[in-house]
């Protein structure tokens, strides 16, 4: 009778936390603000370059580490702000998350020189590596129920996946109307509802608070990730024979190989293999690493040629991505609402990956004066359609089920799939298109504008190519990878709701 009152205290506990929260609609509101201010700073930045530029002095070659500063800090550190979450709590990691980017992000726009820009965008990755996973990691605990949850993840997934594009239209506006500077400094307005949300909504909690940091495994996961996307980072400004490029890739992948088998033997492992282990978490890992390296070659290369080629202003580019957002936004819902939960992901996410290798393969038919409405705008609504199909249920099933204190780490690996395919992307893609446009020339009048403009067509299209083969690898990795059939709930899985 003893056991029988024990496991019946244990369930009614267990049911209490499992309880929705009333306030969990709001919750998910201040959750998406947050990681639209961290997701559109990927690429905010990068329309205000020029104009940052001109205004400080910096060189062609110093360009690069505006962006770099900000990806190698947020890479390297992902795991350890998740695991910081789980360790000491969502609420106190998620507010000083925002605090420190919006404090980052005011000492960027009051930059007076380069290296104060630079220092800003490496605390803006300082503090976003802490903000995003505590983010998701709160959604994944706030939404217990399976419908609910499917809507607040494609509503989070969809943010995720269209924020690069809600960066370029934003940046755009805010460079043509106000000043390069507004790029950042506009993350003041995420950040004070965002944190004044948060403060009032958000209850704290530590679940993995028995557990301890595995300070080895930090060492090794953060010097192994910085030097991977250095590398990557290298490639874009020197060769792929260059120690600075193949000796950090190589330096990387030793440091991982050893945090991984370092993980198998420390007591409280940094990221505990349990949660790689599942079949589907595994496989919506690799979908979201897989979409990061393809994305950019539509957000990269378009606004290239939509600017360079067809005389586009800033925000006129920016606009140009909205049909591709809302295409994006509405197959979010449909796919994680409907699709997987009737037909399962091993349908859905690589159909979805073939829908947007078919707008890839229809976008490489660009040519120096082509008409948008034709040329571009339909293959925009394609890609956005596919990737609407592949990014928010994956993002989902990659924390679904997970141990709630798990639950940072676990959200933390998404986030870092998603920057080091960024990275692996816009390395291997510039490199590629470059070779293209160099090769195009060979044997040409170097001079000639017509050859000029078609030689960057060229180094476009090879992109495109290139970004529709990551996704066709894609369908067919998912494809052998996502377990048959629909997800069960686990009636014995515990999770907790954070308010």
């Amino acid at each position: 009778m003893s056991q029988t009152l024990t496991e019946g205290a244990r369930k009614g506990s267990v049911d209490a936390q499992s309880a929705p929260s009333s306030k969990r609609w709001w919750i998910l509101a201040i959750i998406g603000i947050a990681q639209l201010m961290v997701v559109l700073d990927a690429t905010i930045v990068n329309i205000a370059l020029p104009s940052a530029q001109a205004d400080l002095g910096f060189s062609d070659g110093n360009r690069q580490w505006i962006v770099t500063a900000y990806s190698l800090a947020f890479a390297s550190l992902l795991l350890l702000g998740g695991r910081i979450a789980d360790l000491f709590g969502r609420k106190p990691a998620f507010l000083v998350g925002i605090a420190g980017f919006a404090s980052a992000s005011v000492l960027g726009g009051a930059s007076t020189s380069f290296g104060m820009l630079v220092t800003a965008r490496a605390l803006q990755g300082v503090f976003g590596a802490l903000l995003a996973p505590a983010a998701l990691s709160l959604l994944n605990t706030t939404f217990t129920d399976a419908k609910e949850r499917a809507k607040a993840f494609s509503v989070y997934g969809a943010i995720a996946g269209a924020g690069g594009a809600i960066g370029l239209l934003l940046g755009g506006l805010l460079t043509d109307a106000l000043d390069w500077r507004w790029t950042l400094y506009v993350n003041i307005v995420f950040a004070i509802a965002a944190f004044a949300g948060g403060w009032i909504l958000l209850s704290n909690r530590r679940d993995a608070a028995n557990s301890k940091l595995d300070l080895p495994g930090t060492l090794l996961v953060s010097s192994g990730l910085f030097t991977l996307v250095y590398g990557f980072s290298n490639a874009e400004t020197h060769d792929w024979s260059s120690p600075q490029t193949w000796g950090f890739l190589a330096a990387g992948g030793i440091l991982l190989s050893a945090f991984a088998w370092w993980q198998t033997r420390a007591e409280h492992p940094l990221l505990p293999l349990r949660v790689l282990l599942d079949r589907n978490r595994a496989a919506s890992f690799v979908t979201v690493l897989i979409t990061g390296a393809g994305m950019f070659g539509v957000f990269l290369f378009l606004t290239y040629y939509l600017q360079l080629n067809l005389g586009f202003s800033p925000t006129r580019t920016g606009v140009a991505f909205l049909p591709m957002m809302a295409a994006l936004m509405v197959m979010a819902q449909v796919s994680t609402t409907v699709l997987v939960p009737r037909i399962g992901p091993r349908a859905v996410i690589p159909a979805g990956f073939a829908i947007a290798v078919a707008g890839m393969a229809w976008l490489t038919g660009i040519g120096v004066g082509s008409d948008f409405s034709t040329a571009v705008l339909p293959q925009l609504l394609l890609i956005g359609a596919g990737l609407g199909m592949v990014m928010p249920p994956a993002m989902s099933l990659a924390t679904s089920g997970i141990a709630v204190e798990d639950a940072g780490v676990a959200s933390a690996t998404v986030n870092t799939m998603q920057q080091v395919g960024g990275s692996i992307g816009t390395a291997l893609l510039n490199t590629l298109a470059a070779s293209a446009a160099t090769s195009y020339l060979s044997g040409k009048d170097a001079t000639d504008k017509l050859v000029q403009a078609q030689s960057t067509i060229e180094s476009y299209t090879t992109a495109f190519w290139w970004s529709a083969g990551f996704f066709a690898a894609g369908a067919l990795i998912t494809f052998l990878l996502y377990r048959r059939g629909t997800e069960e709930p686990d009636p014995d899985a515990v999770r907790a709701v954070h308010m």
